[in-house]
């Protein structure tokens, strides 16, 4: 079979040193850097640039001038970060000029949208060279996905202010001259003071977990003070619109109460930082506070004064200059005092600012500059319509005021504040112990294990969200003790995490109960694993609605020592027991298990090779040569003890006899996740970009018929029999419904794929049952590594042996444009470098996908390409290895399945067209006269925008055009998660499936069909 060849590259010079000229002429001229720091960069820039050599395609548009740039970049970046720990340690870096990483990218004439783009190509190639000069904790001391994440929040939170801003103030003197008012990049140094307090709020007030609800709390407070200070001829807006503000009594504007309407904010919260803002305005800027009932100004006229704060001349002309010039020297020392922020985050409110850049993070899930999307992001209809941080805005929505449109239009700020209110009006009420109903089901096991329930989730939620042990000082300028802001910041998500945990573990009992007929429920509640699973669900989903930037996602699994393969068995449960989830919070799930099937599960020390060595023997030899093998979980007194955590000594004692008794931890290598697979930093999709970029997983809003399995036979030991199973082991039966999951989410992908490059429903097919017959029969292709990996080569194996003029390079060209493409996916695949070298070769442990087709994927699965895609008579192919029989126990192999249709469906294969079905609730409205049906229409226009008849005339036209059949469009399921009953009941096939297969196994030895694929342009 042809194998493909991978693309050269001219090296760096391997012996000159032109390049480590300009590194020290950069260090020594543009940053000025001096001493030890000099060397530094130096050292790493020469144990990496054999790595930058081999590389230099796979890093921006892969000219040697540019990618060095990067190098460059990534180098100095890294020494900044982890030679920092040096100085906080006492050692002494002679040099350390405080410069940060926008210096670096101003003096490199790069942006910060680039940097993070390319920055998982240094981490992942670069990884053991920083291992070995930095120590094992490089990654958590590089804070890049922090550091990415904070971006992502401010850009966000700048659009926001400026939105808000704008719908409350004119950018222009309204007695100006009219010159003036068209000037669209003017904005008043009102504006310009408001984001400043802002900032000296984050640095000031809040704790050092900045989550984007106290955020965007913090610039609602700022609108409130703007409102009552700015002068009245900068006003957008009037206290007598009734839609905007409420009042208080009869006349009188409740200014705090409006804004906490309009914004979804919590009203004692927007009180409280007010008052911080105030104390920052008296403290800083020297100004004396009045309260407002006091004063007589006409700032003041119809709103209500009560609780209020003055002063006087904070905004006017002739103060606002000076008041301006000590925020930012305040801003300035404060960012020394913290030994210099990476952003500076005064460039927010700049939108000419070069180092800002254009286009979007995580494969467009954030679109940081606000222009307009490309045609081909509304081609997607996750990107477009699932993705809360990429929301669809109306073309016809006003962008100055706020009547009918803040609503109607959802941005990811004001997601989150939906998402915080639903978490403080239905949660927090909720008390912080077991219902009586829950205390029913704990005390009906074996022995009352109440007291056993709280105190884990005591331990394990104080773990993932730890108090402060800083003491009782200042820190970084802050004129607050940084532990207080802490420990408040703490208490708060670990109640909202455990008054969840209570309600939805007592709706788990319900149902459990229904199922078993009886109220023990022993085996699952004294299980320790599932508990902690339910915690770590919990708190993620709290972390989730206030979208921190310092624990992200796997954090929670790291802190519970649980993995993700446990994660994945109670996320399905968790949604299905808790009817009021909001929306975006069942997209978050959703996409975290997507993230777990489609790698994190396939990383060494997943405890999913835990069963897998049971349920397929003849896997173990491969799993042991790996250490695939997850550790064993520490047990809850580890945890405490690891977190100062003070309890008697005699009841921690009964909790570790009762977890090591039989039938309740069962199995004994309970996994704790390991995280030293450089793979893992930035791989992973950010909570904080896009919840679900990618799109979801089918079935999770279907009831089913049946009532599902009993819950407990999931975290069952692996080797108990399935009282279920026929026979089976729990092991069996739990990687026979793993397995049929990641079947149904690669007929997702392989899907998506063939609708992008438009080929025959017969290589649909091949491809599909050629993964199937590897997740089967070669399932050690997927350890370490992306099912997309395997699929895209997949796809290319079916294309060669049917002929078909496709290349890697169009396959990964279209894969780009997938909503769930990251490119480490086809740069970096792991190869196991022990084995290459017993074959006598030496590489490293990661190569690109073409590498990996050649040398690993062909060698192994061309017996299984054979058979499942018989060649022509005048195609010569070598199977040197018969294929092997179908494993025993195996799922079974069957054509394509029914996939439910995704919502907006494509119905144009030549045009961008895609419909949806209207919303329920509006179609009542519209149909109750008619017996028509509505849809919900999106499309590539002709022309530029004109109106909603016009564009859809245009799209009926060229529909028409195309064929004069009537088209019927079938919708059918909703979209959702992969429910385990669902696949646990599909796994008995009745012989439909097998005949199926037996009809089809031959579909694709037909001739090819001809080959559309999207123009290769840059």
């Amino acid at each position: 079979m042809e194998e493909v060849q991978p693309p050269v590259t001219p090296p760096i010079e391997p012996n000159g040193n032109r390049s480590e000229t300009s590194l020290l002429e950069l260090c020594e001229k543009s940053l000025s850097l001096e001493g030890s720091i000099c060397d530094e960069v130096l050292k790493l820039f020469t144990e990496t640039k054999r790595i930058l050599s081999a590389n230099m395609a796979n890093i921006g548009n892969g000219t040697r001038e540019e990618v060095e740039r990067f190098w460059f970049a990534f180098v100095l970046y890294s020494v900044k970060r982890l030679t920092a720990r040096k100085e906080a340690e006492g050692l002494s870096v002679s040099g350390y000029n405080g410069f940060n990483l926008c210096q670096i990218l101003r003096a490199l004439k790069l942006n910060i949208v680039d940097f993070f783009r390319e920055l998982p190509q240094f981490v992942v190639k670069a990884g053991p060279v920083l291992c070995e000069l930095y120590g094992a904790d490089w990654e958590n001391r590089l804070q890049a996905k922090e550091l990415q994440a904070n971006f992502v929040h401010l850009s966000l939170l700048s659009n926001y202010y400026k939105r808000g801003y704008r719908e409350f103030f004119l950018t222009y003197n309204a007695n100006a001259e009219k010159t003036s008012a068209s000037s669209a990049s003017y904005l008043p140094d009102s504006y310009r003071f408001g984001w400043l307090l802002f900032l000296a709020l984050r640095n000031h007030a809040f704790s050092r977990f900045k989550d984007l609800v106290t955020c965007t709390n913090g610039l609602v407070s700022v609108l409130a003070i703007l409102i009552i200070h700015v002068p009245c001829r900068f006003r957008n807006f009037s206290t007598q619109d009734s839609s905007r503000f409420v009042k208080k009594g009869d006349k009188d504007v409740d200014l705090v109460a409006s804004l906490c309407k309009i914004y979804d904010a919590s009203e004692d919260e927007l009180r409280k930082i007010m008052h911080k803002a105030n104390n920052l305005i008296e403290t800083i800027l020297k100004k004396k506070p009045s309260s407002a009932s006091e004063c007589q100004t006409d700032k003041l006229d119809n709103i209500n004064p009560d609780g209020l704060t003055y002063f006087e001349d904070l905004l006017d002309e002739t103060s606002i200059s000076t008041s301006l010039s000590t925020l930012e020297k305040d801003y300035n020392d404060s960012v020394c005092s913290k030994g210099g922020l990476e952003l500076d985050e005064r460039m927010f409110i700049n939108e000419e600012d070069s180092l800002l850049g254009s286009g979007s993070l995580s494969a467009g899930a954030v679109n940081i500059t606000g222009v307009k999307r490309k045609i081909d992001s509304l081609s997607s209809p996750a990107r477009t319509f699932i993705s809360p941080l990429s929301p669809h805005k109306s073309p016809a929505a006003k962008t100055n005021g706020i009547s009918g449109t803040n609503k109607l239009t959802a941005t990811p700020v004001s997601t989150a504040m939906t998402t915080a209110k639903w978490l403080r009006t239905v949660i927090c009420p909720l008390l912080p112990k077991p219902s009586p109903g829950l205390e029913h089901f704990l005390k009906s096991c074996d022995r009352d294990i109440t007291s056993d329930v709280t105190r884990r989730a005591h331990v394990i939620l104080e773990a993932i969200f730890p108090n402060s042990s800083l003491g009782d000082r200042c820190t970084g300028g802050s004129l607050q003790p940084v532990n207080l802001m802490d420990d408040i910041w703490a208490e708060q998500r670990r109640l909202e995490a455990v008054k969840l945990y209570y309600r939805v573990l007592e709706a788990m009992c319900k149902a459990e109960a229904q199922i078993l007929h009886a109220n023990n429920l022993n085996s699952l509640l004294t299980n320790e694993r599932f508990h902690r699973c339910m915690l770590a669900c919990s708190a993620e989903l709290v972390l989730a609605t206030h979208k921190t930037i310092t624990m992200l996602f796997p954090a929670v699994l790291e802190r519970t020592g649980i993995t993700a393969f446990d994660l994945s068995k109670v996320i399905e449960s968790f949604i299905r027991h808790e009817d009021s989830l909001p929306r975006e919070l069942r997209r978050h799930l959703n996409s975290l298990e997507e993230r777990l099937l489609e790698s994190m599960v396939w990383e060494k020390g997943s405890s999913m090779y835990n069963s897998l060595i049971v349920a397929r023997p003849s896997l173990a030899l491969e799993i042991n040569r790996l250490g695939l093998l997850a550790e064993p979980m520490p047990s809850l007194d580890a945890i405490a003890a690891l977190i100062n955590f003070s309890e008697g000594s005699h009841h921690a004692s009964s909790i570790q006899k009762h977890e090591n008794c039989s039938g309740q931890n069962g199995d004994i290598r309970s996994p704790k996740r390991q995280c030293t697979d450089y793979r893992s930093i930035l791989v992973e999709r950010n909570s904080f970009t896009s919840p679900v970029k990618d799109r979801l997983l089918a079935f999770s809003n279907v009831k089913p018929k049946m009532l599902p399995p009993p819950l407990q036979s999931a975290f069952a030991s692996p080797t108990r029999p399935n009282p279920g199973g026929e026979g089976e082991t729990c092991a069996e039966t739990g990687i026979n419904i793993f397995f049929t999951k990641i079947n149904k989410l690669a007929a997702v992908r392989i899907n998506g794929m063939v609708e992008r490059l438009q080929l025959s429903q017969q290589i649909r097919e091949s491809v599909y049952r050629l993964f199937q017959h590897v997740l089967a029969q070669r399932t050690s292709l997927l350890f370490n590594r992306h099912i997309d990996q395997i699929i895209l080569c997949c796809f290319y194996g079916v294309a060669k042996i049917s002929q078909m003029s496709l290349t890697f390079r169009e396959i990964i060209y279209n894969y780009r444009k997938q909503p769930q493409c990251k490119p480490l996916v086809f740069r970096s695949v792991f190869v196991d470098s022990l084995q290459c070298r017993r074959q006598g070769r030496i590489g490293p442990d990661h190569v690109d996908i073409i590498t990996f087709y050649n040398e690993v994927f062909i060698p192994a699965v061309k017996p299984l390409l054979v058979e499942i895609c018989p060649v022509r008579n005048d195609q010569c192919v070598e199977a040197n290895n018969k294929p092997e029989g179908q494993r025993a126990g195996s799922p079974k192999v069957s054509v394509f399945p029914s996939v439910p249709d995704m919502s907006p469906k494509k119905v144009s294969a030549v045009h961008n067209v895609y419909v949806s079905p209207l919303r329920g609730s509006k179609m009542d409205a519209l149909i109750s006269h008619s017996s028509k049906s509505y849809y919900a229409c999106v499309g590539e226009s002709t022309h530029a925008y004109q109106s909603p008849s016009k564009d859809l005339s245009a799209i009926n036209n060229r529909l028409n055009n195309i064929s004069n059949r009537k088209r019927t469009l079938n919708f059918d399921v909703e979209a959702g998660l992969v429910s385990d009953s669902m696949v646990a009941n599909s796994l008995n096939l009745p012989n439909q499936s097998q005949n199926q297969n037996q009809n089809g196994s031959d579909a694709s030895s037909s001739g090819a069909a001809p080959l559309k694929t999207e123009p290769l342009d840059s």
